[in-house]
């Protein structure tokens, strides 16, 4: 299937209120400019050193989604390119971000990442240390990040039962942070949760971003594209 026809499958089955993200990481230049012929604007990286050259070959409108772990000493390279850094899971990072979002006169929105999956592989908060992040005066005082949403990953399994959990909980999260901490921010809103393999499930759950890759450029990875 051509990339082209996979995301029209696949928008074909998202509802209004759910976008997709592409996630291009590992891709070259000319699979995502396939993607971009077809419509897709939201394209997901997971490496600073990818995203940037990428981000400087596509069109200005696309819109970057970092959704890898992030290190503090790249966000300098991508505070330029980010329309969303989905894997805010520190303060320290949070600090970051503002610092170099300052620098060049940005509000960079953010998602606080969760851990809820089974694997200690994944990356993440607990509700105590981000209640400990937002309850922070440091927190108070970032004026060039903006909190969105939250993000998670469920756990690596075929047992639908416990993805649909892990969901599930992730979107807990969300709707106590919404009332506790947001409630009166509009932009508080998006759920990043489900990949090729799961998304449906995380849809009926309350997702409202997507990430899909392997589902629209097939399974072959680029790993010594940008190296």
């Amino acid at each position: 299937m051509s990339v082209a026809a996979a995301i029209q499958r696949i928008k074909s089955t998202l509802p209004a209120h759910v976008e997709l993200v592409a996630v291009s990481k590992f891709n070259p230049i000319e699979a995502l400019q396939e993607a971009y012929e077809a419509g897709q604007r939201l394209f997901g990286e997971s490496q600073a050193q990818e995203l940037v050259p990428k981000a400087q070959a596509m069109p200005a409108d696309v819109k970057w989604h970092f959704i890898g772990h992030l290190q503090t000493n790249k966000v300098k390279y991508i505070a330029p390119y980010v329309a969303c850094i989905e894997s805010v899971d520190s303060l320290k990072l949070l600090v970051e971000i503002n610092k170099q979002a300052a620098k060049i006169d940005r509000v960079i929105p953010c998602l606080l990442q969760f851990h809820v999956a089974q694997e200690e592989t994944k990356w993440g908060l607990t509700q105590d240390e981000c209640e400990d992040i937002l309850n922070s005066e440091q927190f108070a005082n970032l004026r060039n990040i903006r909190i969105d949403g939250v993000m998670g990953m469920a756990s690596n399994t075929e047992n639908e039962a416990r993805i649909r959990a892990d969901f599930a909980q992730i979107a807990r999260l969300f709707a106590y942070f919404k009332i506790h901490y947001f409630a009166s921010s509009p932009h508080f809103k998006h759920i990043s949760m489900g990949m090729t393999h799961d998304y449906p499930i995380a849809i009926k759950e309350g997702a409202t971003l997507v990430r899909v890759g392997s589902g629209i450029f097939g399974e072959r990875m680029y790993q010594n594209h940008y190296k």
